[in-house]
């Protein structure tokens, strides 16, 4: 094993109190595109487009807006947890894993069985879809069904508000309750894994941040640099499903802790 890597093994095997923060390089691995990434959905179009005002405000921009869910969402049906995602599963199954918290909107973490009252979803889910007037909530498969029958912009049927999938857009405010939930567990973890995610991506990328500044340990899992990189103990740029899965076969971890 390579220096990086032990070190890495290290961390994990010492930490009581493991935050993992999960972002987009997971879900690559799992064939769904990075928005940003090449070939990605901003590639073909324009995030500003889809600012949360414009949607709230225009029905033309939320016909839009539907238009790529739905062929983004066809995609996250349909994938399937990597090796990555099964690692977090058995991390947790070894009592060390706090808390996991997710910039990804795909359920691949609940796909590969983690604990949803592990998983703290910051910039929301594609799965389901809310009236911003009323609260209701749908399944989004019923409301995908609605678009396939023709409606363009789907109201909701107890008050005809307007619909949207429970994600945050731009401009849009983010949870308070999560972010603060996430922020406890990165105050009160020992060790902060960062895992697939490029760090850019604001108030999101606060999270390490905070558990950097609160005495965690920062390992970090990801493709490319980040400007996290100086500040953390041990940097591995390779695959997380290659890599992660390594680690923990070989702790050998036992799933009976905790």
């Amino acid at each position: 094993m390579d220096e990086a890597f032990q070190r890495a093994a290290a961390y994990i095997s010492g930490a009581k109190r493991i935050l993992a923060f999960t972002g987009a390089g997971l879900s690559t691995e799992s064939g769904i595109p990075d928005f940003r990434s090449p070939g990605g959905i901003w590639d073909r179009y324009d995030p500003s487009d889809f600012e949360f005002q414009k949607i709230v405000s225009s029905k033309r921009a939320r016909e839009a807006y539907w238009k790529m869910g739905t062929e983004f969402y066809g995609t996250m049906k349909d994938a399937l947890p990597n090796p990555a995602h099964r690692a977090l599963k058995q991390l947790e199954d070894s009592g060390k894993l706090d808390a996991l918290v997710t910039q990804n909107i795909d359920h691949l973490h609940q796909k590969a069985g983690s604990s949803p009252e592990k998983i703290i979803e910051i910039h929301g889910t594609a799965f389901t879809v809310s009236c911003l007037e009323c609260g209701k909530g749908y399944p989004r498969d019923e409301i995908e069904a609605r678009l396939a029958a023709g409606e363009s912009d789907p109201t909701c049927d107890a008050c005809d508000g307007m619909l949207k999938p429970d994600t945050i857009s731009f401009g849009q405010a983010m949870p308070q309750d999560r972010m603060e939930e996430a922020f406890h567990h990165a105050e009160t973890c020992d060790l902060c894994m960062v895992l697939g995610s490029s760090l850019v991506v604001y108030p999101a990328a606060a999270v390490p941040v905070r558990a950097v500044e609160r005495g965690a340990r920062l390992l970090i899992l990801n493709r490319d640099p980040t400007p996290l990189d100086n500040r953390a103990d041990t940097v591995i740029r390779d695959p997380v499903g290659q890599v992660l899965p390594r680690i923990i076969q070989a702790l050998s971890l036992d799933s009976s802790a905790g």
